[in-house]
């Protein structure tokens, strides 16, 4: 891999990553553009990384209240029920998404050698966010969400693990399809992603057997960082907006695109 790759897929990354169009999408359709047969596995967990850091910086507030609410919980001084209610919710949307991981591991990673089923995944992206035209608009807020919310959102982002899902397309959707207030949804599923993204991460660097072209993983994990830390103040932007669904004819485009083009 040159540097150019690197930097490339690391802007891929970045952008894909919190853009409702699917990382592992957009990856797996380049990656075979370059003639990459092999899963370039180092590579991708510094890129992942990159992005968990980006996630982490931009939503350092909430995370900082979370710690604080799990503190107050524990020593039984002071309270921050809002840390607490994002810690619980967190906690139980994460168990469906671990369970699907566990149980569909094998297939799950079969499906990123086959391009083909990947663009049809997009068309699947597409259709979802277009659907959150409809979302109904019950704007509920944390106070009112349940568990039954946290257990939806965590099948979608479990679903999400499948190449051409997007995790952030298929959460935030859900998120609205149950009701929860824009924003909510947006911070939702970028909280949650973060214990699926460094569980996920973790795995992957065990199997690991050698690290081999470190300047370019970290190039592109450098640039996954930056990149991803705008593209993701700008789709909060567009959550509030409530222009989600306007991702649908990228994510349309691009499965069609994989589904003629590559082999």
């Amino acid at each position: 891999m040159n540097i150019f790759h690197a930097i490339f897929l690391g802007v891929i990354q970045g952008l894909t990553e919190f853009l409702p169009i699917s990382s592992s999408g957009h990856l797996v359709f380049f990656q075979s553009l370059f003639g990459m047969k092999e899963p370039q596995l180092f590579f991708d967990v510094m890129l992942h990384f990159g992005t968990l850091l980006a996630v982490m910086v931009y939503f350092r507030r909430d995370i900082s209240g979370i710690i604080r609410g799990i503190g107050s919980m524990l020593t039984g001084k002071g309270k921050n029920e809002e840390g607490i209610k994002f810690f619980f919710w967190i906690l139980v949307a994460s168990i469906p998404t671990g369970l699907m991981g566990i149980l569909f591991k094998d297939w799950f990673e079969s499906l990123f050698s086959k391009p083909k089923i990947v663009g049809g995944m997009l068309l699947i992206t597409g259709s979802i966010l277009y659907l959150t035209r409809w979302a109904k608009r019950e704007d509920k807020y944390l106070e009112k969400m349940n568990w039954v919310d946290a257990l939806l959102i965590g099948v979608a982002q479990g679903i999400a693990i499948i190449p051409g899902i997007s995790r952030s397309g298929a959460t935030i959707s859900m998120g609205l399809f149950c009701g929860l207030n824009r924003e909510l949804a947006g911070t939702f599923s970028f909280l949650l992603s973060i214990p699926a993204i460094l569980g996920a991460t973790i795995l992957e660097m065990r199997k690991i057997q050698s690290v081999s072209e470190i300047l370019p993983a970290l190039l592109g994990m450098g640039v996954a960082f930056g990149v991803g830390s705008l593209s993701l103040t700008f789709l909060i932007k567009i959550i509030k907006a409530g222009k989600l669904s306007n991702f649908s004819y990228y994510c349309w485009a691009m499965g069609l695109l994989m589904l003629f083009l590559v082999k």
